[in-house]
């Protein structure tokens, strides 16, 4: 059984101020370490898919028409843009686009295959009408919204391991009764709003990998038990590791690891298809990222070849 990756050489391809947070180069670091790793060509159990960007219509109808309107036109406040963090550009737009489309895909395929693996994506900080923290449009929300209209999909469940809340997801998708938000996060960390999710796990700063392995697992374990959704979106945020510069957690590589296996292994025993997207990690030097995002992979081709 293959495992479909999506990836699109325009994730890294922003240009970005000197010394600006965004770990822009990331995505590009983790195809070349994996291709390298794995080789894309000849891999047998390995299949890349390049996605097309999301129609704007499509958006408009999780997000405010007036906010995007404005966000893609250059004519959103310049103290907007700052909350979002990113300078405006043509680029960040087509970026934002693909990205978005990716994580569709990456349903699609894990609807199709059983499990698909975004490169990119957790766009968990975007709100109805206003982006914040990297975050412009929330593709976890609208990935869910497709998820929903695909045949024998009557319930799905976004299971968000980043270190920050999921607090655009909890406030956008309130209403949608058939989609389950469960936030994994450190109490004390951004955003200093956090919105009632379905589903909250606040773990303190300094939580180690056990704990954070004990707490997860059990929960996890209930939440899957009680709500049987049809598929599972899976942000699996790598700023939870002991080095990450926005994090305060203290985990380790091979926590990430588990807690990456734990989540495909459980969905899989369960026969519930998951869509997973890399989600956040923030670290100076980009290239200390490669390997924490990998895991993701290394653990999905583990539980494939278990099948």
């Amino acid at each position: 059984m293959a495992l479909h990756l999506v990836y699109h050489p325009i994730y890294s391809q922003l240009a970005l101020p000197p010394e600006h947070r965004y770990p822009i180069n990331k995505y590009r670091m983790l195809y070349q370490h994996l291709n390298n790793e794995l080789d894309f060509q000849s891999h047998p159990d390995l299949q890349l898919h390049q996605p097309q960007p999301v129609g704007v219509d499509e958006i408009k109808q999780l997000h405010h028409p007036d906010y995007i309107d404005a966000l893609f036109g250059n004519t959103l406040p310049a103290a907007k843009m700052r909350r979002i963090g990113f300078p405006w550009s043509p680029q960040l737009i087509e970026r934002t686009l693909t990205s978005s489309g990716g994580t569709k895909l990456t349903v699609d395929l894990a609807y199709q295959y059983g499990i698909g693996i975004h490169l990119s994506g957790g766009y968990h900080h975007a709100h109805h009408d206003f982006g914040s923290g990297f975050c412009l449009v929330n593709d976890l929300a609208l990935a869910a919204r497709h998820a929903m209209t695909l045949e024998g999909i009557y319930k799905v469940m976004i299971i968000d391991c980043d270190v920050h809340h999921g607090d655009g997801t909890a406030t956008l998708l309130a209403d949608d009764t058939d989609i389950i938000t469960f936030s994994v996060h450190c109490d004390k960390n951004f955003p200093a709003r956090k919105p009632d999710s379905d589903i909250d796990l606040a773990l303190p700063r300094g939580t180690t990998t056990e704990e954070y392995l004990d707490a997860f697992g059990g929960i996890l374990h209930l939440a899957l038990a009680q709500h049987q959704p049809d598929m599972v979106i899976y942000d699996a945020g790598v700023d939870i590791h002991q080095q990450d510069e926005l994090g305060y957690f203290n985990v380790c590589t091979d926590g990430i690891y588990q807690r990456d296996h734990l989540v495909l292994s459980q969905c899989d025993q369960a026969g519930i298809p998951v869509a997973a997207v890399v989600g956040g990690g923030y670290r100076s030097e980009h290239q200390h990222l490669v390997n924490l995002h990998a895991q993701l992979i290394y653990s999905a081709l583990d539980v494939l070849a278990k099948r």
